[in-house]
Protein backbone atom coordinates (compact mmCIF):
# COMPACT_ATOMS: atom_id res chain seq x y z
CA UNK A 1 0.00 0.00 0.00
CA UNK A 2 2.71 2.41 1.07
CA UNK A 3 4.97 1.69 -1.90
CA UNK A 4 2.11 2.26 -4.35
CA UNK A 5 1.27 5.58 -2.73
CA UNK A 6 4.91 6.67 -3.06
CA UNK A 7 5.08 5.64 -6.70
CA UNK A 8 2.19 7.95 -7.61
CA UNK A 9 4.19 10.98 -6.44
CA UNK A 10 6.88 10.58 -9.11
CA UNK A 11 6.87 13.40 -11.64
CA UNK A 12 6.12 12.42 -15.22
CA UNK A 13 9.56 13.63 -16.32
CA UNK A 14 11.21 11.35 -13.75
CA UNK A 15 9.09 8.42 -14.84
CA UNK A 16 10.26 8.98 -18.43
CA UNK A 17 13.88 9.14 -17.26
CA UNK A 18 13.40 5.88 -15.35
CA UNK A 19 11.78 4.28 -18.44
CA UNK A 20 14.80 5.16 -20.57
CA UNK A 21 17.24 3.90 -17.94
CA UNK A 22 15.21 0.69 -17.71
CA UNK A 23 15.14 0.29 -21.48
CA UNK A 24 18.93 0.73 -21.75
CA UNK A 25 19.43 -1.74 -18.91
CA UNK A 26 17.19 -4.27 -20.62
CA UNK A 27 18.69 -4.06 -24.11
CA UNK A 28 22.25 -4.13 -22.73
CA UNK A 29 21.63 -7.10 -20.43
CA UNK A 30 21.09 -9.59 -23.26
CA UNK A 31 20.09 -9.82 -26.91
CA UNK A 32 16.56 -8.51 -27.47
CA UNK A 33 13.78 -10.90 -28.47
CA UNK A 34 11.22 -10.08 -31.18
CA UNK A 35 8.93 -8.43 -28.62
CA UNK A 36 11.63 -5.97 -27.47
CA UNK A 37 12.66 -5.32 -31.09
CA UNK A 38 9.02 -4.56 -31.95
CA UNK A 39 8.77 -2.23 -28.93
CA UNK A 40 11.98 -0.52 -30.03
CA UNK A 41 10.69 -0.17 -33.59
CA UNK A 42 7.57 1.49 -32.16
CA UNK A 43 9.50 4.25 -30.36
CA UNK A 44 9.20 7.76 -31.72
CA UNK A 45 11.23 10.83 -30.90
CA UNK A 46 10.80 14.59 -31.27
CA UNK A 47 13.21 17.08 -32.86
CA UNK A 48 15.53 17.24 -29.85
CA UNK A 49 18.93 15.55 -30.04
CA UNK A 50 17.66 12.70 -27.86
CA UNK A 51 14.46 12.48 -29.90
CA UNK A 52 16.43 12.17 -33.14
CA UNK A 53 18.64 9.45 -31.63
CA UNK A 54 15.53 7.53 -30.50
CA UNK A 55 13.96 7.86 -33.98
CA UNK A 56 17.19 6.54 -35.50
CA UNK A 57 17.16 3.56 -33.14
CA UNK A 58 13.53 2.86 -34.04
CA UNK A 59 14.34 2.86 -37.79
CA UNK A 60 17.23 0.41 -37.35
CA UNK A 61 15.16 -1.87 -35.08
CA UNK A 62 12.48 -2.18 -37.79
CA UNK A 63 15.07 -3.84 -40.06
CA UNK A 64 16.52 -6.18 -37.40
CA UNK A 65 15.85 -9.84 -36.74
CA UNK A 66 16.51 -11.48 -33.34
CA UNK A 67 19.04 -13.99 -34.71
CA UNK A 68 21.17 -11.27 -36.31
CA UNK A 69 21.02 -9.08 -33.22
CA UNK A 70 22.03 -12.03 -31.04
CA UNK A 71 25.17 -12.49 -33.18
CA UNK A 72 25.85 -8.76 -32.87
CA UNK A 73 25.40 -8.83 -29.09
CA UNK A 74 27.73 -11.82 -28.75
CA UNK A 75 30.42 -10.22 -30.92
CA UNK A 76 30.23 -7.00 -28.91
CA UNK A 77 30.02 -8.32 -25.37
CA UNK A 78 30.86 -12.03 -25.26
CA UNK A 79 33.13 -13.07 -28.14
CA UNK A 80 35.71 -15.84 -27.98
CA UNK A 81 37.37 -15.15 -24.67
CA UNK A 82 35.97 -11.61 -24.61
CA UNK A 83 33.82 -9.37 -26.77
CA UNK A 84 34.81 -6.20 -28.56
CA UNK A 85 33.76 -4.10 -25.55
CA UNK A 86 34.02 -4.67 -21.79
CA UNK A 87 31.02 -2.78 -20.39
CA UNK A 88 32.25 -2.45 -16.78
CA UNK A 89 33.02 0.63 -14.70
CA UNK A 90 36.18 -1.01 -13.29
CA UNK A 91 37.56 -1.65 -16.75
CA UNK A 92 36.80 1.83 -18.05
CA UNK A 93 38.15 3.58 -14.97
CA UNK A 94 41.18 1.41 -14.13
CA UNK A 95 41.86 -0.79 -17.17
CA UNK A 96 41.12 -3.94 -15.16
CA UNK A 97 38.00 -5.89 -14.15
CA UNK A 98 36.82 -6.29 -10.53
CA UNK A 99 38.79 -3.31 -9.26
CA UNK A 100 38.11 -0.59 -6.69
CA UNK A 101 35.10 0.96 -8.52
CA UNK A 102 33.28 -2.37 -8.07
CA UNK A 103 34.07 -2.48 -4.33
CA UNK A 104 32.87 1.11 -3.90
CA UNK A 105 29.67 0.30 -5.81
CA UNK A 106 29.00 -2.77 -3.65
CA UNK A 107 29.29 -0.63 -0.51
CA UNK A 108 26.86 1.91 -1.94
CA UNK A 109 24.47 -0.84 -3.00
CA UNK A 110 24.52 -2.31 0.51
CA UNK A 111 23.84 1.12 2.01
CA UNK A 112 20.81 1.47 -0.29
CA UNK A 113 19.67 -2.15 0.21
CA UNK A 114 20.16 -2.91 -3.48
CA UNK A 115 20.94 -6.58 -4.02
CA UNK A 116 22.06 -8.45 -7.11
CA UNK A 117 19.37 -10.55 -8.81
CA UNK A 118 19.65 -14.28 -8.03
CA UNK A 119 20.33 -15.40 -11.60
CA UNK A 120 22.88 -12.69 -12.49
CA UNK A 121 26.55 -13.61 -12.28
CA UNK A 122 28.07 -10.55 -13.94
CA UNK A 123 29.97 -8.08 -11.73
CA UNK A 124 27.53 -5.41 -10.53
CA UNK A 125 29.45 -2.57 -12.19
CA UNK A 126 28.33 -3.57 -15.69
CA UNK A 127 26.45 -0.91 -17.65
CA UNK A 128 23.13 -2.81 -17.76
CA UNK A 129 23.00 -3.22 -13.97
CA UNK A 130 23.89 0.42 -13.36
CA UNK A 131 21.15 1.60 -15.73
CA UNK A 132 18.65 -0.64 -13.89
CA UNK A 133 19.82 0.62 -10.48
CA UNK A 134 19.37 4.21 -11.56
CA UNK A 135 15.85 3.48 -12.83
CA UNK A 136 15.03 1.69 -9.58
CA UNK A 137 16.27 4.60 -7.46
CA UNK A 138 14.16 7.11 -9.43
CA UNK A 139 10.89 5.17 -9.04
CA UNK A 140 11.54 3.80 -5.55
CA UNK A 141 12.13 0.14 -6.32
CA UNK A 142 14.56 -0.07 -3.38
CA UNK A 143 12.41 1.76 -0.82
CA UNK A 144 11.34 5.38 -1.14
CA UNK A 145 12.24 7.10 -4.43
CA UNK A 146 15.74 8.57 -4.15
CA UNK A 147 16.00 12.35 -3.83
CA UNK A 148 17.52 14.23 -6.74
CA UNK A 149 20.57 14.83 -4.55
CA UNK A 150 20.98 11.10 -3.92
CA UNK A 151 20.50 10.31 -7.62
CA UNK A 152 23.13 12.93 -8.45
CA UNK A 153 25.61 11.42 -5.97
CA UNK A 154 25.11 7.91 -7.36
CA UNK A 155 25.30 9.08 -10.98
CA UNK A 156 28.43 11.20 -10.46
CA UNK A 157 30.18 8.39 -8.61
CA UNK A 158 29.26 5.29 -10.62
CA UNK A 159 27.90 6.32 -14.04
CA UNK A 160 29.00 9.83 -15.04
CA UNK A 161 32.76 9.15 -15.12
CA UNK A 162 32.56 6.43 -17.78
CA UNK A 163 29.12 5.66 -19.24
CA UNK A 164 29.27 8.40 -21.91
CA UNK A 165 32.63 6.99 -22.97
CA UNK A 166 31.21 3.48 -23.17
CA UNK A 167 28.22 4.62 -25.25
CA UNK A 168 30.58 6.45 -27.66
CA UNK A 169 32.61 3.25 -28.02
CA UNK A 170 29.40 1.28 -28.58
CA UNK A 171 28.32 3.75 -31.27
CA UNK A 172 31.65 3.31 -33.09
CA UNK A 173 32.25 -0.42 -32.50
CA UNK A 174 32.91 -2.38 -35.67
CA UNK A 175 30.33 -5.05 -34.75
CA UNK A 176 27.64 -2.48 -33.89
CA UNK A 177 24.53 -2.18 -36.05
CA UNK A 178 21.47 -1.98 -33.79
CA UNK A 179 23.79 -1.29 -30.86
CA UNK A 180 25.40 1.68 -32.64
CA UNK A 181 21.97 3.35 -32.37
CA UNK A 182 21.63 2.22 -28.74
CA UNK A 183 25.03 3.88 -28.19
CA UNK A 184 23.78 7.12 -29.76
CA UNK A 185 20.74 7.21 -27.47
CA UNK A 186 22.81 6.35 -24.39
CA UNK A 187 25.46 8.97 -25.16
CA UNK A 188 22.96 11.81 -25.60
CA UNK A 189 20.97 10.70 -22.53
CA UNK A 190 24.12 10.62 -20.36
CA UNK A 191 24.99 14.16 -21.50
CA UNK A 192 21.49 15.37 -20.60
CA UNK A 193 21.63 13.69 -17.18
CA UNK A 194 25.12 15.02 -16.42
CA UNK A 195 24.07 18.56 -17.32
CA UNK A 196 20.81 18.32 -15.35
CA UNK A 197 22.65 17.07 -12.25
CA UNK A 198 25.31 19.78 -12.69
CA UNK A 199 22.55 22.38 -12.45
CA UNK A 200 21.09 20.74 -9.33
CA UNK A 201 22.03 22.49 -6.12
CA UNK A 202 24.44 20.78 -3.76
Amino acid sequence: MNAAAETVDIANEDRLRADLYNYLGLILSGPPDQFLLDQTAGLSGDESELGKAISGLSRVAKACKPKKVESEFNALFIGLGRGELLPYASYYLTGFLNEKPLAVLRNDMAARRITRAQNVYEPEDNIASLMEMMAGMIVGRFGAPASLEDQKTFFNKHIGPWAGHFYSDLEAAKNSVLYASVGSVGKVFMDIEREAFRMTAG
